[in-house]
């Protein structure tokens, strides 16, 4: 029922709060109402009628001669808008502003860039259903300006932004806009939508309204449209009666909703009483059953002491058997003592055979040292043979040589001599002739062959160094994946330890870490392992994380091992989780239960705290294994760079000290200073997302980088394929250049041989013979020498190697001695291992006996003292010790089936407890809802009574708003010597007006639809005019106002509109028409921008200001 009463109070806050709606200015008109319907609920004459519109208009002057400082456009500037480049800016004056220019200069665009700028939607405008419409085509955004006037006691925040408020929209070529609220001297103060809501009700800005705003299609729906039902709307909308109506028809609306609930919870009332009565009729019938809760609080007295009675027993027993198992220790001490002497005697054989066989190892390691010389100096006698072998051959190749080269060369002396005697002296001229022209196409070929060889050269240095950048490339951009995989699992890693630590420790940590629990459950381990350490450790100080990882390093990772073979099981299952070279540490150290003492060499400084001091750890083993590992006992904790060279450099370093850590994870010692790489911490962080953050930053940075990298990379590439593709080219230049030399070379050749024999000189070939003749003799003489020295040195190193030999099968002979006394040895060893294994076993056993009779005891104990807390608890149920010769059995028998009974008849009637409870409940409930339903009437009662006041006075101002239009309206009308009437149909919603043109009395009253087009838009301008009248706004925007007046019409209605601009110079209007406006007259309170006719060649319209204002 509560959660019903909660739903029905929902209508009531809203009908609240729609009761306290209003729209900014009509505090105002809503009192003038007010007094008007005290003073007179009749309506007003029309003297009356002129007499309040004097008074009006003074208060208002009055009101606004100050306020006409703030809200005004001062300047527009657009960019990319609809279909302009840039348009702008335009300075506009406080008083009355035209804005001149032919179809598609921009007119339209400034107005629907003022809408928009003030936060009006796209459809307001009808110039498109969606912002991104307003984005030029082919431009990604566009950007509006708009700067308001804020001076004067009405300021908005004057402080803040100074005398002029600057508007900046930004609209994305996706349809999103972006503001900037920006002060006089150009500084961004808000960048918020709900501060320019707020500028613009302190203003009174309404873009949305017809008198604020009023554009073509506005005008064309509402002011020329032939139905009085949309003339009607018009009204209600430039006066903003029509949303003071929506908001009193949902607060009916709302108000019946809740009397629909209310009459809901009437019934529901009824229903909650009926069951109050109810329930006080049990609480009322309740029968008592106090007879058997006693019999059952004297059986749970029993029952207590009769558990006592049965401990002392069980205790007694204990005793008994604890006595007999001590008797019979000493049977284990003599087996003990027994295996004690088998395990001296064995030891004492080993031993002997052990020197035994000492003394033949001593022999043989006599005889190595000669057996190493002999073995060298064989290795180095068949060095020295293998390599005059060598020379040998070497020398016998020579020999050949010469032989071959005297037989090519007698065979080329007897050629030439045959040839001298053949040849023919007659062609001798022709040929050389032909030498000479060959030869110089041979030498502008080399030189051709020399510069493309060069090129060849420079364009394969160039090839090389590029392709040894990008090997460096290749390399280092292997690096950089590596470290942004990296970046990457650590990452994820930190996103993954939102739901669980572990996951900070690496990706693989949560799998290894269930896959631990699973073997664990299994038996695998004899302790479970313990990590890793990192996740096992507290910070007692957050700012310490770096300085700790930094201390620790690796051990963040690591696991600890009770034993070896755990340290196997544990080993295996880091291959399955982790890739090689990314296992975390193992270390194996006996668990114990209690921390080492380390007070005598632990750091106690005054200031600073260890590493020790600064965790907390849970674990003994955790603590123990980082002294062992790392000294966190002696390793202190400075945040501070100077503090901790003051601390550890200042040449008293505290005691036991041995280096330490600052905030920034540096690491100080007496004599040096290491800084750290690691910027943050990784582990012990506190603040996941700040680390993510962080990381995610990290990794854009280096993925930026890593982008940048690849395109160096590309450009290499890129760079080695045009010079490799040059290369190609130029190589196969060389290449044919270089065969073509080849055989201009082989022709010159061909005509040289022919030549060269007519005076060739026989003399140096025969003296080239007789020298190679001579070098063959001494070839032949060192061959022999080379041969007879290779034949001695063979004969010495067989010796040498004979007697190597027969050392070795000396040493193997004394070798073969030791085997028998190494059997005897191993024998004597395995006697020593059974019997160290049967002492060990009967040593195990007695301890076992003994652990034994310990748990006995402390189980004997454990029990005393349950006994001692049974009796105490028995004595709390009743102090009296009773006598019980039942068992505790049979007296909880009798209690349960005691319980039963009661729970039976509990049953019938209820619980005595809950019947109590369930019937003070049913009545704070009926009183609760039953106080909400009569709250929630007279809430109703109170609300209607406050509509109807309210609404009579909207009716009223309603009336009261008609009357001074129908006045407005006849006075603009009386200006050109026009008659017209305008009838208010509230009930209809419709408004009738009739203009007729001419004399007054003289012409009879015709609807407008029968005017030309140029009286029936006088008629519209003064409809418009007299809601400008009644309604308040800073500026006022209209449209093409004499699209369809005659010269004559433009003319009244022109000086109709000065006039009433120059009688309220505390507003501003803005007046947009395709006229010239050149007969306007010369003022400083009027201000025409002149927009030029487009050019589509251009991207900067130009516009020009005529009689511009003085400055104020």
């Amino acid at each position: 029922m509560g959660t019903i009463c909660s739903i029905a109070q929902a209508p009531v806050v809203v009908c609240l709060y729609c009761m306290q709606m209003s729209k900014r200015k009509n505090n105002h008109l809503l009192e003038v109402a007010r007094k008007r319907a005290k003073s007179s609920p009749a309506e007003p004459t029309e003297d009356e009628e002129r007499i309040c519109s004097d008074q009006g208009s003074s208060a208002l002057w009055a009101q606004h001669s100050a306020s006409g400082e703030v809200g005004i456009i001062e300047k527009i500037f657009l960019k990319n808008f609809m279909c302009h480049s840039l348009l702008g800016p335009f300075t506009f004056g406080s008083n009355v502003n035209f804005i001149v220019g032919s179809n598609g200069s921009g007119k339209s665009a400034i107005l629907t860039a003022l809408i928009v700028g003030l936060g009006g939607k796209a459809q307001t405008t009808n110039r498109g259903s969606s912002l991104k419409g307003f984005v030029k085509e082919g431009e990604s955004s566009a950007e509006i300006s708009i700067t308001l006037r804020n001076r004067g006691q009405d300021a908005y925040k004057p402080d803040v932004f100074g005398q002029s408020i600057t508007i900046d929209l930004r609209i994305s070529s996706e349809g999103l806009r972006t503001y900037k609220l920006k002060s006089k001297t150009g500084l961004l103060v808000s960048s918020k939508k709900e501060e320019l809501v707020a500028i613009l009700d302190h203003f009174n800005i309404q873009v949305d309204n017809p008198v604020s705003v009023l554009t073509q299609e506005m005008s064309k729906h509402f002011l020329h449209s032939k139905g009085e039902g949309d003339k009607y709307k018009f009204f209600m909308k430039a006066t903003q009666l029509e949303q003071m109506k929506e908001d009193y028809s949902y607060i009916m609306k709302t108000k019946t909703v809740t009397q629909n609930t209310l009459e809901k919870h009437e019934a529901t009332l009824q229903e909650i009483r009926n069951k109050y009565k109810e329930k006080e009729d049990r609480y009322k019938n309740l029968a008592s059953l106090d007879e058997m809760q006693e019999k059952l609080n004297h059986l749970k007295h029993q029952m207590a002491w009769a558990l006592v009675a049965e401990m002392e027993e069980e205790v007694k027993h204990m005793r008994e058997r604890i006595a007999e198992e001590e008797k019979s220790t000493i049977k284990y001490d003599r087996k003990v003592e027994e295996w004690k002497g088998k395990v001296a005697e064995a030891e004492r054989r080993y031993k002997q055979f052990h020197d035994q066989l000492e003394c033949v190892t001593e022999r043989v390691q006599k005889l190595q040292p000669e057996c190493g010389q002999l073995r060298n100096k064989a290795q180095e006698c068949n060095k020295a043979f293998r390599t005059a072998e060598a020379c040998f051959h070497k020398q016998k190749t020579n020999v050949r040589d010469l032989e071959r080269d005297k037989e090519q060369l007698l065979k080329r002396i007897n050629e030439l001599k045959y040839s001298i005697t053949q040849l023919n002296a007659a062609d001798s001229q022709t040929r050389m002739k032909q030498l000479n022209q060959i030869q110089a196409e041979l030498d502008a070929l080399t030189l051709q062959e020399s510069t493309l060889a060069q090129q060849v050269g420079q364009f394969q240095q160039a090839c090389a160094s590029a392709k040894d950048k990008l090997s460096k490339m290749r390399r280092e951009e292997h690096d950089l994946q590596r470290a942004i995989d990296k970046k990457q699992h650590e990452l994820a890693a930190m996103e993954g330890s939102r739901q669980g630590g572990l996951r900070r420790f690496g990706e693989q940590m949560p799998a290894f870490i269930a896959a631990i629990e699973e073997a664990d459950r299994q038996g695998q381990f004899r302790r479970k392992p313990i990590g890793p350490l990192g996740f096992c450790i507290r910070l007692r100080d957050a700012d310490l994380g770096l300085a700790v990882e930094s201390c620790l390093k690796s051990l963040m990772l690591a696991f600890c091992c009770d034993n070896y073979m755990d340290e196997k099981v544990l080993q295996a299952l880091m291959i399955q989780s982790f890739p090689h070279g990314q296992r975390p540490q193992i270390i194996v150290s006996e668990f114990t239960d209690a921390p080492y003492n380390i007070s005598h060499r632990a750091i106690d400084h005054p200031e600073y705290p260890s590493v020790l001091q600064a965790l907390d750890i849970d674990n003994p083993v955790v603590t123990n294994c980082l002294i062992d590992m790392r000294g966190i006992e002696t390793v202190l904790l400075i945040k501070n760079n100077k503090d901790a060279r003051r601390v550890m450099q200042g040449g008293h370093p505290p005691r036991n000290c041995k280096e330490a850590f600052t905030h920034e994870g540096d690491q100080v010692y007496n004599n040096r200073y290491y800084s750290s790489s690691q910027q943050r911490a990784r582990y012990l962080s506190h603040d996941v997302e700040q680390e993510i953050r962080h990381l995610q930053v990290s990794l854009r940075t280096q993925e930026a980088h890593f982008k940048g990298f690849k395109q160096q990379i590309r450009d290499v590439i890129t760079n080695i394929n045009q010079n490799e593709a040059l290369l190609k080219r130029t190589l196969d230049d060389h290449r044919r250049v270089k065969d073509q030399c080849r055989k201009l070379q082989m022709e010159v050749n061909d005509l040289c041989v022919v030549e060269e024999p007519q005076s060739e000189d026989l003399k140096p070939l025969e003296d080239e013979l007789e020298e190679l003749s001579s070098r063959l003799a001494v070839c032949q003489e060192e061959y022999e020498t080379e041969q007879q020295q290779m034949l001695t040195l063979k004969r010495a190193y067989e010796e040498v190697e004979l007697l190597y030999r027969q050392h070795k099968e000396t040493i193997n002979s004394v070798a073969e001695e030791a085997e028998p006394i190494k059997e005897e040895l191993s024998k004597s060893d395995q006697d020593v291992e059974k019997s160290m294994h049967h002492k060990k076993h009967y040593e195990e056993k007695r301890k076992a006996h003994i652990n034994n009779i310990q748990a006995q005891k402390m189980i004997l104990e454990n029990k005393e003292q349950e006994l001692k807390a049974s009796v105490v608890k028995a004595s709390e149920i009743c102090p009296e010790r009773l006598d019980i010769r039942r068992t505790a059995k049979s007296l909880d028998n009798e209690i349960s089936h005691l319980k039963h009974k009661i729970s039976t008849q509990q049953d019938q009637h209820g619980d005595r407890d809950t019947i109590i409870r369930q019937y003070q409940e049913a009545l704070e409930n009926y009183n609760s809802v039953a106080q909400h339903v009569k709250g929630l009437k007279h809430f109703i009662h109170l609300l209607s009574k406050i509509t109807n006041t309210r609404h009579n006075v909207y009716t009223e101002m309603r009336r009261y708003l008609s009357v001074r239009c129908k006045y407005y309206f006849d006075s603009m009308l009386s200006q050109r010597g026009y008659t017209g009437t305008m009838v208010f149909n509230h009930k209809k919603e419709a408004l009738s007006v009739s203009v007729q043109p001419g004399e007054g009395d003289k012409a009879t009253l015709s609807d407008m639809r029968s005017l030309s087009g140029g009286e029936r838009s006088f008629s519209t301008v003064c409809f418009v005019l007299s809601l400008w009248a009644i309604a308040e706004a800073p500026f006022r925007c209209l449209d093409e106002f004499d699209v369809y007046m005659d010269m004559v019409n433009r003319r009244i209605s022109m000086d109709m509109m000065l006039k009433i601009a120059a009688s309220q110079r505390y507003r501003q209007f803005i007046f947009l028409t395709p006229q010239s406006m050149s007969s306007l007259p010369v003022n400083n309170l009027t201000r025409i921008l002149r927009l030029n006719d487009p050019d589509r060649r251009q991207s900067i319209l130009s516009f020009g200001q005529i009689n511009s204002e003085v400055p104020e």
